[in-house]
């Protein structure tokens, strides 16, 4: 019978943090544990399979393996340690297996949870400030990104300790990365002075990082953009952070995104906005006019006779990608009607002309102030 998937099992997505995994896997650990259910063999069995797949899961190399492979990953040896299936604690040890669920569920509170194991630093999070235009927020990019960060110290791999030689346990604590002091009936946990909660004390350091297990680097990245982002767009690279002390697992890169203000547009959303001047004339008479796109090409607008300063007209589909999804925003264009400036005597004879002939031809304006002429009036005939 094929294993079901891991992810499938918890609950949770592929992309998931330590966090949300942690938490999905105490969620159904509580739910199924056979304590809770001493008469549903089914919940065993399911008990068995959340274990099995948060043992992998909550290791960083595991689950990269996992992510990589699949269960063929651990076909040819333990993944976990012990016990028949190589993840320890599914036969004789299941006795074990429930001691590290309640460790796990209740140890961080009760103050009991073993050291030593696991309790490398995890690497800090990285954050990267990225400038991009809005054409390529239009078209997408692959981005390439250089980052100052830590990383694995190459010569003696990790482990902080020097080539030739091994962190040993710490005499202190005996590895478990904590101390205990007994007063009558309490007893009271601190982390251990010595190897600061480590478990494990390095007698002879690593010259190359001093014991620290990494190293200053300048990486090199490459950055996949998608078509769609917008200003303010966060994207994780996960485990690709400064790497931990003495074998730590690594932290995260978190790309933020700014997009530079256009020439011609202002975005919201998936939609454009393009503000417009067109002449008087034009507005007056109508006519066709030509305007960009984000994508470089021209459009056509018809301007219709009597065209009115502010009037919008959208051109569907011409705005930005929406992001994961095969369709596009609209681009709106706004005209401005421009007063005209700079006129000669005969423009401004052509002009009066015009206006001795005009007869409803500003019905707006003509119908504000025959309103105001009547406020007015009432005002007067109020006073007297």
């Amino acid at each position: 019978m094929a294993k079901r998937d891991y992810y499938e099992i918890l609950g949770v997505s592929r992309n998931c943090t330590e966090r949300e995994l942690k938490a999905a896997f105490r969620r159904l650990a509580k739910k199924y544990h056979p304590d809770a259910n001493p008469d549903d063999p089914e919940a065993a069995e399911r008990f068995k399979e959340i274990n099995e797949a948060y043992e992998v899961l909550k290791d960083p190399q595991k689950r990269a393996a996992y992510d990589r492979y699949g269960h063929a990953a651990f076909d040819n040896g333990p993944a976990a340690g012990g016990g028949p299936g190589g993840f320890g604690g599914f036969g004789p040890d299941l006795g074990a297996a429930m001691s590290d669920i309640f460790e796990e569920m209740f140890g961080e509170f009760m103050g009991t949870r073993r050291g030593g194991r696991n309790r490398a630093a995890r690497g800090a999070d990285l954050r990267v400030d990225l400038e991009i235009t809005l054409a390529e927020a239009f078209t997408g990019k692959t981005a390439t990104i250089t980052v100052q960060t830590a990383a694995i110290c190459d010569s003696c791999e990790g482990t902080g300790a020097s080539p030739g030689s091994r962190p040993r346990v710490c005499p202190t604590c005996g590895g478990h990365g904590s101390v205990r002091a007994t007063s009558g009936f309490f007893t009271m946990e601190r982390t251990c002075p010595s190897c600061h909660g480590v478990g494990q004390v390095i007698a002879d350091p690593c010259e190359k990082c001093g014991g620290a297990g990494r190293v200053p680097k300048e990486r090199t990245l490459q950055v996949k953009i998608p078509a769609g982002v917008e200003d303010g767009t966060r994207i994780r690279l996960a485990g690709e952070g400064e790497a931990g002390l003495r074998g730590g697992p690594p932290g995260d890169l978190y790309i933020f995104l700014s997009v530079q203000p256009h020439e011609f547009f202002q975005r919201d959303g998936a939609d454009l906005y393009c503000r417009v001047p067109i002449s008087m004339v034009k507005a007056a008479l109508g006519g066709e006019i030509e305007v960009p796109t984000i994508d470089g090409k021209k459009a056509r607008v018809m301007i219709p006779e009597g065209t009115q300063h502010g009037r919008q007209f959208r051109l569907k589909g011409l705005g930005m990608p929406v992001l994961n999804a095969s369709r596009r925003g609209d681009l709106y264009i706004q005209v401005d009607v421009e007063t005209p400036v700079n006129l000669t005597d005969r423009q401004k004879e052509l002009l009066r002309e015009f206006e001795k002939e005009a007869r409803n031809n500003s019905p707006k304006s003509e119908g504000f102030f025959a309103r105001a002429k009547k406020f007015w009036e009432s005002l007067s005939e109020g006073s007297s």
